[in-house]
């Protein structure tokens, strides 16, 4: 059984409310960190939080647009992501408060944190490892490549992004390009690319009516299980 929590974090003058999802028992487990779509925290997010759970990890989804913007519209939530990506170093000072906060939960083992993101939560892992956090690893999936014109940093985390070759937000050159920084930054990096996939594969809901924007069962389960080969790698 599994009990899922509000966890209120401070930000500045802003109120982030991200949802513990853990094992009833007071144990501590390796925990991974789910920074959602755009959309911020919803059914997707934590129904991957609860099949990790059932896997032996503790989940925790991010919040990092603010509790106030649960629920909001994609229009609102659109621009409340162009103001977060319009500065990556205040991003980067959430994200890392974030961390710190899930660092500190009974049921994370503190020193055993994974960081995994969609959409614009995978640009929000990437730029985690990027920021040299002690996280063992950093997963995207279909996540926002560009790198933030920050000072590089030696990135600790093992590097995996799941990518649809077909994905507009982020073209092959991007993940050339991804490759070349973690790199240069000295990571154990992988790049999943898939082949006539697109953008948001992982989510049943995408239908096709954004373009670009599709659901692919099969690169969604072959992400999936890659995923967890990379989290047995990372904590045996």
């Amino acid at each position: 059984m599994t009990r899922e929590t509000p966890v209120g974090i401070k930000f500045g003058d802003e109120e982030l409310e991200g949802v513990l999802v853990a094992r009833r028992d007071s144990a501590r487990r390796p925990g991974v960190i789910i920074f959602p779509t755009v959309m911020g925290v919803s059914d997707l997010e934590l129904g991957f939080a609860r099949q990790l759970v059932h896997l032996g990890y503790t989940g925790f989804v991010a919040d990092l647009f603010g509790k106030r913007f649960h629920g909001a519209s994609r229009d609102v939530m659109s621009g409340e992501l162009k103001r977060l990506r319009s500065d990556r170093a205040s991003l980067r000072e959430r994200l890392l408060a974030v961390f710190e906060s899930v660092r500190n939960l009974y049921a994370v083992e503190p020193d055993r944190i994974v960081a995994i993101g969609y959409c614009f939560g995978g640009q929000c892992a990437l730029d985690l490892a990027r920021s040299g956090a002690d996280i063992a690893g950093a997963a995207s999936f279909h996540g926002l490549l560009d790198q933030p014109g920050l000072e590089p940093k030696p990135i600790k985390a093992k590097v995996l992004a799941f990518h649809g070759w077909d994905d507009p937000t982020a073209p092959p050159q991007a993940m050339v390009a991804l490759g070349k920084e973690l790199t240069e930054a000295g990571a154990d990096w992988q790049v999943h690319a898939y082949g006539h996939v697109a953008h948001g594969f992982t989510n049943p809901g995408m239908t096709g009516a954004i373009p670009g924007v599709r659901y692919n069962e099969l690169a969604a389960e072959r992400s999936w299980t890659s995923l967890i080969n990379f989290l047995e790698e990372l904590f045996g």
